[in-house]
């Protein structure tokens, strides 16, 4: 099943796709869960099929602004060169790293985030805005000290997600969560699609397109440490909870590796497609300042 957060009319809310449009599941239960976060910890969650059968579309895509699937996650936990042919552009880059030998992570927060089919924002103070294409993980079933062995069961659906970077201000601390951290520009979506969907995470193409031209193109068996790994790694320092992102780091194409950099304009549109998730679109635009 694939599950959204929306606006509608000013409305916030969360459904099924179904179709070309949206069963508005938040009203269908009576806006008992006000957040998607809400209904995936709760024990509906498990009757989600039950939930949709028979039913017909309440809203067109065309209808509704889509919002990040989860909209106020508790946390948002990245990964950082989780992927060994990024690892090898970065060195190449001139940047002196060793192969981490645990997972090196940072945080998000939630309004830093934006949704399908809406623009990343490129903040007034930089022209080096650069595009990540990576996996998100929604944590359904929380807690801490995950075995590696038990982690998947602990996962309620995977989504694309745009972690686009402000370069110079990433570099000025070894310390990156100042690049990270932007309003605007944590592309997420366009939906998640339930774990039973996908039974294996490790093995999913990913690639990343530029106004049509691609610029990642890599798959989730390349990353140095698997999903495992990282709940295993992430639930031993933080309690995790339902609605929790994990976002598992990019592969080799970035902006600044190429020579010369690219970085993104206004107007550009990049994609991040995966395979049995779908394709996260967003375009690029300034950032208004009011005076």
């Amino acid at each position: 099943m694939k599950l959204l957060s929306f606006s509608h009319h000013g409305r916030e809310s969360w459904g099924a796709v179904i179709g070309n449009g949206i069963i508005d599941l938040c009203q269908v239960l009576g806006g008992k869960y006000p957040l998607l976060q809400d209904f995936i910890g709760s024990p509906d969650f498990d009757r989600r099929d039950e939930l949709v059968q028979g039913r017909q579309a309440d809203l067109l895509f065309a209808d509704v602004t889509h919002l990040p699937v989860i909209t106020r996650p508790e946390k948002i936990v990245l990964l950082v060169r989780n992927y060994m042919d990024h690892h090898n552009e970065v060195v190449a880059a001139g940047l002196k790293r060793e192969i981490p030998k645990f997972p090196p992570l940072f945080l998000r927060v939630w309004r830093s985030q934006t949704g399908h089919d809406t623009a990343i924002i490129r903040p007034s103070i930089s022209n080096e805005l650069d595009w990540e294409g990576e996996l998100a993980v929604v944590i359904g079933k929380g807690g801490r000290h995950i075995a590696e062995s038990d982690a998947l069961s602990h996962v309620a659906g995977y989504a694309c997600y745009n972690d686009a970077s402000v370069r110079e201000w990433q570099f000025h601390a070894q310390q990156i969560a100042a690049g990270k951290n932007f309003v605007g520009t944590g592309g997420f979506g366009p939906w998640m699609v339930t774990a039973d969907e996908i039974p294996d995470p490790s093995n999913l193409k990913l690639e990343t397109r530029l106004n049509g031209n691609v610029m990642q193109s890599s798959n989730t068996n390349n990353m140095i440490f698997a999903l495992p790994r990282l709940i295993n790694y992430i639930s031993t320092i933080f309690d995790l909870v339902p609605g929790d992102v994990i976002v598992t780091g990019t592969p080799a194409g970035t902006g600044w590796t190429l020579k010369p950099p690219r970085f993104l304009m206004p107007s550009d549109i990049v994609e991040v497609e995966i395979e049995k998730i779908g394709v996260l679109r967003n375009s690029v635009a300034d950032e208004l300042v009011t005076p």
